[in-house]
């Protein structure tokens, strides 16, 4: 049996509350994000989840969607990895925005949220995951963000 990259984490999810809706992540990814947003908060700057635990279905729901849809794979997979695929699986990946923008939007990398992250993510732990020209061949996407254990 093949081993995925991404093995969903359900026994070490735990909720995490942002704009009245629960996100679940790793527990240490959590731990993370409250410090990187208490920090982010005390600085003025208002980090918004978009999403953060993504389960292998839900990924398939997704694909499945944007085929109804009418996108090809080849436009799905240039910016949705494939289920099984998806650093959200780990409960490691969020995807964040701020105030005045829409989620999951390249002008997200105009925002004084974005800059900031780039400037302190590391300190907690946080990487982005697809800078343009990626290794992987995804989109650039400037809210998704990674935490990779200090």
């Amino acid at each position: 049996m093949t081993r995925l990259p991404f093995v969903e984490e359900e026994q070490s999810l735990v909720p995490i509350w942002d704009s009245d809706r629960e996100f679940l992540m790793h527990l240490k990814t959590a731990e993370a994000w409250n410090c990187m947003n208490a920090r982010a908060s005390s600085e003025g700057i208002n980090l918004r989840i978009v999403s953060a635990f993504r389960s292998v279905a839900q990924q398939e729901g997704i694909i499945e969607r944007k085929r109804r849809k009418g996108l090809s794979d080849a436009d799905i997979f240039r910016v949705n990895a494939p289920a099984g695929f998806s650093e959200h699986h780990s409960g490691r990946a969020i995807d964040i925005t701020t105030d005045g923008y829409l989620p999951l939007e390249e002008e997200f990398e105009d925002s004084k949220a974005f800059h900031w992250l780039n400037e302190n993510a590391k300190v907690f732990g946080f990487a982005l995951s697809y800078p343009r020209n990626n290794q992987f061949g995804i989109a650039y996407e400037p809210w998704h963000w990674l935490y990779k254990e200090k």
